[in-house]
């Protein structure tokens, strides 16, 4: 067995481990990397931690600081009290709103498991209250995260606009941030209609059976309100319970100031094209400067945990790249002798793994090894790493990934198990569909 195979291996290792058990697969890459440097390849402990993604650290650290400052300040209360108040009595506002504030919250820095996990208990009990169907809901959710995971800021946007600036297309970032968001928000609406319109097919056939039961007798419950007790069909045409106002929440100077320092970063980023993790430290410190108190929570609520997953991941792959392994996984490839395809089947690979394992760690272990393909003439980068992205980031629904489990968290209990299945369903319908829908639009037809 080669020195490569056995280093493919014990990443492959990691994440399995990380996977089925609490142990951060990003810490056993980042020790594995010391082992395998160091015993197998002779490498110098320097030159180990050389491998450090620097750059990327501080641009996590940077946005999960800011994020933090914005959760802590209570400005996500406020868009939510915002979104509730504007959608007022329309139903078909409500998911529009929660895709719209999960996206922001994403586009702002989010990772997406922070953004779903705190829009999803606002979100579903407003689905509940106007008869919307959880599922219906929670999917939008999800959707409206990935729509923003792509933004400059986000760490899934760090790691796709690496891929970008390998194949030389720097310039392109924007293009997949809007591709990712415009692809996710057609997902989420068909999602949406999809999964109310079945709910109320299945209650419409429920109704004649409810309503015959012994000759009709009145002290049956009526169709809707029996349908209204399954996860699944919480949009039955039962009236709903008269809505109470929401609690207000006051628009404090705190709160402004830091939409302000959320516009702020997207100027200093996009405009006048200052690294992103410097950006929300500059930002982040402006508002600790405004506001002491908010220093010591927000540094302890950091995602400490995916920011070591991330860099430990990276740090393994940088360690493959320097010990020439990844060379020989990207000679296979080209061996497939059409780019194109190449591109079709790395989509397919990255939808499977993060439906059980992390997306960001997925995102960069294929990241060199998606170069090479974005990087032929006959494609275009654009299209390749915005295929790549899609595809990993869609099955995000998967009740084995963060986000879907965060979503059962979020549900009753009662219906845990329903809600399992059909998460898990619906991951798999996007691990058939996504990665050739995405293929055939952006790298076959060469969208971009």
């Amino acid at each position: 067995m080669s020195l490569s195979l056995i280093a493919f291996f014990i990443l492959v290792a990691a994440f399995a481990v990380g996977s089925f058990t609490r142990i951060n697969a990003g810490l056993i890459a980042l020790v594995a990397a010391f082992g395998v440097g160091t015993l197998l390849v002779g490498m110098p402990i320097k030159d180990v931690i050389g491998q450090f993604p620097a750059g990327l650290f501080f641009i996590l650290v940077g946005a999960t600081l800011l994020f933090g400052i914005v959760r802590i300040t209570g400005t996500i209360d406020l868009l939510a009290y915002w979104a509730e108040r504007l959608a007022g009595d329309r139903k078909a506002l409500v998911p529009i709103l929660m895709f719209l504030l999960t996206a922001a919250l994403a586009s702002a820095g989010a990772f997406t498991p922070a953004a779903v996990a705190i829009v999803a208990p606002v979100a579903l009990a407003l689905g509940l209250r106007f008869g919307i169907s959880t599922l219906a809901m929670g999917l939008v959710i999800v959707q409206g995260a990935n729509a923003g995971a792509f933004s400059p800021v986000n760490p899934f946007g760090v790691l796709a606009n690496v891929m970008l600036d390998d194949a030389g297309a720097s310039d392109d970032s924007l293009k997949l941030y809007i591709y990712c968001f415009i692809f996710n928000a057609v997902l989420a609406f068909l999602a949406y209609v999809l999964v109310q319109w079945f709910m109320k097919r299945r209650t419409a056939a429920k109704a004649p059976e409810a309503g015959n039961n012994d000759g009709g007798d009145s002290t049956y419950p009526a169709a809707g309100t029996q349908a209204g007790t399954s996860l699944l069909t919480k949009a039955a045409p039962a009236p709903a319970p008269a809505r109470q106002a929401p609690a207000k929440v006051e628009a404090t100077p705190i709160r402004i100031l830091t939409l302000l320092g959320l516009g702020t970063l997207l100027v200093l980023t996009t405009v006048m094209g200052i690294d992103v993790g410097v950006a929300s430290l500059i930002v982040a410190l402006a508002l600790v400067c405004l506001k002491p108190g908010i220093q010591k929570p927000a540094v302890e609520t950091m995602p400490w945990s995916a920011i070591i997953l991330v860099t430990g991941i990276v740090t393994y792959v940088g360690l493959l790249e320097e010990m020439g392994a990844l060379k020989e996984l990207e000679a296979g490839i080209a061996g497939l002798g059409d780019s194109s395809l190449a591109a079709l089947i790395a989509s397919y690979v990255v939808a499977v793994v993060s439906a059980f394992a992390s997306t960001t760690g997925t995102l960069g272990v294929v990241s060199p090894i998606v170069n090479p393909i974005a990087m032929d003439p006959a494609l275009s980068p654009i299209g390749v790493v915005t295929a790549i992205a899609i595809s990993s980031s869609v099955v995000d629904v998967s009740p084995m990934s963060t986000s879907g489990a965060l979503l059962m968290a979020s549900a009753q209990p009662k219906d845990e198990r329903v809600f399992f299945r059909a998460l898990l369903v619906w991951a798999i319908v996007m691990i058939g569909i996504v990665p050739l829908l995405a293929w055939l639009i952006f790298v076959q037809l060469g969208l971009g």
